[in-house]
């Protein structure tokens, strides 16, 4: 599986018991979702290439998950996986409706000004940074912009369009350089 057709879910923490066990943290707003997940991709700090995993058992408390993997049966095998990132297929994400969005879904969409009009196009999302910020392709300028409800009216997935009122001059702070 590439990671292109993945979604990150969360990542592991610690180690829990002698039995192999590994503590994670999910960062979505519906942990309960993925109570039933039989496998999952991690992706080993430092490495680029995802490693399938079969879940033995997974118990979820808030944001937080307890794995047991059926790979893993010792503390010290655990360990090595401390600090990973957890990845499902991009078919997995529950669907949303509505002004919903997930960030992934946006690439490749128009962003439309509600003065201005149809702009350009998304070429990611930078969510990186404690500020999101849609990285949009105007005039061969990368342009960004953040990514918050007083700037972000909506969307349209029909038309895939992201609806924006873009604050007085923040095209000319790109186009001036």
């Amino acid at each position: 599986m590439k990671i292109d057709a993945c979604f990150q879910l969360g990542y592991l923490t610690g180690t829990r018991g002698l039995s192999g066990e590994l503590v994670g943290v999910l960062d979505t707003d519906q942990p309960q979702y993925y109570k039933e997940l039989e496998s999952v991709f991690v992706l080993p700090k430092g490495s680029q290439t995802l490693v399938p995993f079969f879940i033995e058992s997974i118990r979820i408390n808030g944001e937080k998950a307890i794995f047991k993997f059926d790979e893993l049966s010792t503390r010290d095998e655990a360990k090595k996986f401390v600090g990973s990132s957890i990845y499902l297929p991009l078919d997995l994400l529950p669907p949303l409706e509505g002004t919903s969005f997930y960030y992934h879904e946006l690439v490749g969409w128009t962003v439309k000004d509600h003065q201005l009009g149809s702009l350009g196009k998304v070429t990611s999302v930078n969510d990186q940074s404690p500020q999101v910020l849609l990285v949009m392709d105007y005039k061969h300028k990368e342009i960004l912009i953040p990514l918050n409800e007083d700037i972000v009216s909506g969307v349209d997935r029909d038309l895939q369009q992201v609806l924006v009122t873009l604050p007085d001059g923040l095209l000319g702070v790109y186009l001036d350089q």
